[in-house]
């Protein structure tokens, strides 16, 4: 980079980046709401998955998790706090159509109209997620995103919450990160449904981006006001060494990563080197899907943590990198992502471009009321000055946001694992600002006051 990482004082990275950019932070719904069964929520695959024997590393579950629902009006106060511009977070599918179609639950979707205006009237934009990973069990038990029908019951429940909520959102994301829904869902299993095949877990990748293009369609023919996009998790991809059988090992976890996903949106075609490599388990895609799915979006939003080594005697072990690593065992490393945002600059046609998920996992030190985690406040910096550093070489970014607002349920790893900027202590609830917190709220001040805002 360019951009010396020893010199990230607030005002001078701040002043890189022009006065209409969007920075915020993310939350997702099932990760910290809590309220699982109460004031007619149905149950979503998660509330399910969490429930089987050895799903969770500490056997826990999203019952209450930050109990946002219970503590939303202080969550709120607490966004706003920090200064942020916007405020990513996700609706539960089930907590607002308990069956995944029919009935809407009117208790839930109250819920959100409190959430959504009491963002706007604390001045943060609201950034709405419309699917990030709890579907209802109900359709699952029909077959869930291996089903085709449910491609259509996604499309009435974009336009269900667009009626409800639309008038008042400055975005809307159709799924978050359709991969981590496919691969480790349907294809590893670790994350709910639970399912091991790979054959299902590409038609699932084929439905999720038919459903994405459908709903971007009859949103718009809606009147939608919000922009529109998709979240995808990127990371670059390296071979271990020049060897022939390694860089072609790269260009194939490539295209299972990245280009399985970016061509169709982009270029309305699967990677014919990924169909290839697919065989009989490539998705059965009929007459006019291509095309739905590469519905012009308004924005790509990109999820990035680290970076992929690809090997092909087998995993790369990162721990010899010499690079250090965050609790969830990836590598830090942030030039991977100015090096992933030059790479899509030049190889698609991007709308505008945010980062929507960024952070890191590490070890909280608790003393005296206050939390010490120097290694988030550096890994945030240091993306940061990368997210910089791609814009120097011309990548029109539109916006940050860190993951995560507050500690929460992390998915298999349960509550073990630490991505907030926000402490929370699960016994009382109460939310403790790391340093991380209030570096970015002096960075955001910084920033304002460099534009003069």
């Amino acid at each position: 980079m360019s951009l010396n990482p020893n010199a990230l004082a607030s005002p001078d990275l701040a002043a890189h980046f022009p006065p209409d950019f969007t920075w915020g932070v993310a939350t997702s719904a099932f990760q910290i709401e809590g309220a699982a069964f109460e004031d007619g929520k149905g149950e979503s695959i998660w509330d399910r998955f969490c429930r089987q024997p050895g799903a969770i590393a500490d056997a826990s579950n999203g019952d209450v998790a930050c109990d946002h629902v219970h503590r939303l009006e202080s969550d709120l106060d607490l966004i706003a706090s920090l200064g942020v511009c916007t405020y990513r977070f996700s609706v539960s599918w089930p907590r607002v159509q308990p069956l995944g179609s029919g009935a809407w639950n009117e208790k839930g979707l109250a819920f959100y109209d409190r959430l959504v205006d009491g963002l706007l009237a604390r001045g943060v934009r609201a950034n709405l997620t419309l699917n990030h990973w709890d579907l209802p069990q109900a359709l699952q038990d029909r077959g869930g995103w291996a089903a085709r029908d449910t491609v259509a019951r996604f499309v009435d429940y974009a336009q269900g919450i667009q009626r409800r909520l639309g008038d008042r959102l400055s975005a809307i994301t159709t799924h978050n990160e359709p991969w981590v829904i496919a691969v480790l869902g349907h294809e590893q299993g670790g994350f709910a449904p639970g399912i091991k095949s790979r054959a299902t877990a590409m038609q699932v990748v084929h439905h999720l981006l038919l459903s994405h293009g459908l709903a971007l369609q009859a949103l718009r023919a809606d009147g939608a006001k919000a922009d529109l996009g998709i979240v995808l998790n990127l990371s670059p991809t390296y071979p271990a060494s020049d060897k022939p059988e390694d860089v072609a090992q790269a260009h194939l976890d490539d295209g299972r990563s990245s280009r399985w996903f970016l061509d169709p949106l982009f270029r309305g075609e699967y990677p014919a080197d990924v169909l290839a490599h697919l065989g009989a388990d490539a998705p059965v895609v009929q007459a006019g899907d291509m095309a739905h799915i590469a519905t012009r979006m308004d924005f790509l939003g990109i999820n990035n943590y680290s970076r992929h080594i690809a090997q092909a005697s087998g995993p790369f072990d990162v721990k010899t990198s010499g690079l250090p690593l965050t609790e969830m065992g990836w590598e830090v490393y942030p030039q991977g992502l100015t090096d992933l945002l030059l790479r899509l600059h030049r190889d698609y046609p991007l709308p505008p471009t945010y980062i929507t998920e960024n952070g890191g996992a590490f070890p909280d030190v608790v003393t005296d009321g206050q939390v010490h985690d120097a290694d988030r406040t550096r890994y945030l910096q240091t993306h940061i000055a990368a997210v910089a550093e791609a814009m120097r070489q011309g990548v029109p970014m539109a916006g940050y946001m860190v993951w995560s607002l507050m500690d929460n349920f992390e998915w298999s790893s349960g509550y073990a694992k630490r991505f907030g900027i926000v402490h929370v202590d699960y016994t009382t609830q109460a939310r403790t600002l790391k340093v991380s917190a209030h570096w970015y709220r002096g960075f955001l001040q910084a920033w304002r006051a460099a534009k003069g805002a």
